[in-house]
């Protein structure tokens, strides 16, 4: 009797071959894919999370606002620092370091500018702002600290507003955990016959339905 995985060709055999390949491929592609999908959620359960929270709080933020809270200091620093007539002898990292240390001033500084009869310093962070204007004649300065809230805090981490590099790596990090998430997604339900029709008929739903929206309320 012939032995059809041991014929002359070899090609039955090879075609074995390949379909067991091409099955043991598949399995292992889905199971990559399903343990990509289960961890990468849980490690980015957190943050996810939060932007979608923020989210929420973002769109309706008359619904959590908070009457910002203001602080006026006023001081005295050394005159030296701005009492110069050349402006680029001001002394800017003293300056800032003064006001930090002084007054406990967050954020990060958004404006330095010299005029003639002053000098104004701005910090800002989320959900944070600090003005500062020294006299330049004798380094007596007026400084005016806003809080917004909890809420602003959360709205700006969200939009990145003032927060910093080290927070943007948060944002795009997030935003490729995301991504990673939908696509081992897609790639597992293509694995899965009897829900893969279905699933691709809700994914399409679900892209025409915010087109529809965007034609309807946005457009």
């Amino acid at each position: 009797m012939p032995n059809n995985e041991l014929n002359t060709d070899g090609i039955p055999g090879k075609n074995k071959a390949a379909k067991h390949h091409k099955a043991a491929w598949k399995k292992r592609t889905a199971a990559v894919s399903r343990w990509l999908h289960i961890y990468l959620s849980m490690v980015s359960f957190a943050i996810l999370l939060f932007f979608a929270v923020t989210g929420f709080t973002l769109n309706h933020a008359d619904w959590f606002g908070n009457k910002p809270q203001i602080k006026k200091i006023s001081g005295d620093m050394d005159a030296k620092w701005v009492n110069v007539k050349d402006t680029n002898l001001v002394a800017k990292l003293q300056i800032v370091e003064f006001l930090r240390k002084t007054n406990g001033i967050k954020g990060n500084v958004s404006d330095f500018r010299i005029d003639d009869g002053d000098v104004s310093v701005s910090f800002n962070g989320p959900g944070y702002a600090a003005d500062t204007y020294i006299n330049r004649n004798n380094g007596r300065y007026k400084l005016t600290e806003t809080r917004f809230g909890l809420v602003a805090v959360l709205n700006d981490l969200h939009k990145g507003r003032d927060a910093g590099k080290g927070w943007a790596w948060v944002i795009d990090i997030t935003a490729i955990f995301m991504a990673l998430v939908s696509l081992t997604g897609i790639v597992m339900i293509c694995f899965m016959k009897k829900k893969r029709f279905s699933g691709f008929v809700m994914a399409a739903a679900g892209i025409v339905i915010v087109y529809v929206i965007y034609l309807t309320f946005v457009k």
